[in-house]
């Protein structure tokens, strides 16, 4: 893909990693559209044009895409940013909670995935930057169907990548660590994990550990200055983690300690 000015599909871009992505890219020049669910403030509108999307209905994201398409020609990157964290023992989460999270953080993924890559196959040219978590390379306790659905957008993205590669599009994975967004405020907690669950108390101490390195987590700009990276790569790597240093490592940690060694490691971090 060339250096020229790219046309650029940011989902979830009313807050958060998104709405720095976006700003990064526009800041490099580039025609960023970035999705919303509800009609985004006059404000945000200056120079993000905004699109009208719910990743979670066949019809919404059909229709943003083709809204993208008629007026911009193309789509050269499309950043999938979309999502939500579902908090609570994974007993404790029922299946409609956890069809929910996996309709938004997954299938919401591959119905966008879906709808660029006819144009982008056509062209033999694109960029697909999925926004998973480090939660998703390891399972983290009070979020195991949040961390499932970015299991799940790993591998498919390891498998799509493999995939278009003849077609000159190319698919990577940004990982980022624990960041300062409304995650932490928006987060949904499954319903029976309050009084009367028998995890109340654990669930109780790793929310506040959860929490607190979230509020205290690095900016969403670190994340965004990745992405806006990311878009000149003409051999972008599988994935990159993102975040503070002690997190990054984890990821190493898993990978060269034996298996008990590590979890001693994750369940004192949260006090179980």
């Amino acid at each position: 893909m060339s250096d020229r000015r790219k046309v650029i599909l940011v989902t979830g871009a009313s807050s958060g990693i998104g709405r720095a992505c976006a700003q990064a890219l526009l800041d490099d020049g580039h025609r960023v559209f970035g999705t919303f669910r509800s009609p985004p403030p006059q404000a945000e509108l200056e120079a993000l044009e905004a699109v009208r999307m719910d990743v979670t209905d066949d019809d919404s994201v059909k229709a943003g895409i083709a809204e993208v398409l008629r007026v911009a020609s193309r789509i050269d990157v499309l950043v999938n940013n979309a999502g939500y964290g579902l908090a609570g023992a994974v007993e404790d989460t029922d299946l409609d909670e956890a069809r929910r999270q996996f309709d938004t953080n997954v299938f919401g993924v591959l119905r966008l995935c879906r709808g660029v890559l006819p144009d982008m196959r056509a062209r033999r040219e694109g960029l697909i930057i999925n926004v998973s978590s480090l939660g998703g390379l390891f399972g983290l306790p009070f979020q195991g169907i949040y961390a499932g659905s970015k299991f799940a957008l790993e591998g498919i993205s390891e498998a799509l990548r493999h995939e278009v590669a003849e077609f000159g599009v190319r698919v990577t994975l940004v990982e980022p660590g624990d960041i300062a967004t409304g995650i932490t405020d928006n987060r949904v907690t499954a319903r029976a994990a309050g009084e009367g669950s028998a995890y109340a108390a654990s669930f109780a101490k790793a929310l506040e550990t959860i929490e607190r390195d979230e509020r205290g987590g690095p900016s969403p700009a670190i994340v965004a200055s990745l992405v806006a990276r990311l878009v000149h790569e003409q051999a972008p790597r599988q994935r990159y983690a993102v975040g503070r240093f002690v997190q990054r490592s984890s990821v190493w940690a898993k990978r060269l300690l034996p298996e008990f060694v590590f979890e001693r490691i994750i369940r004192g971090y949260f006090g179980l």
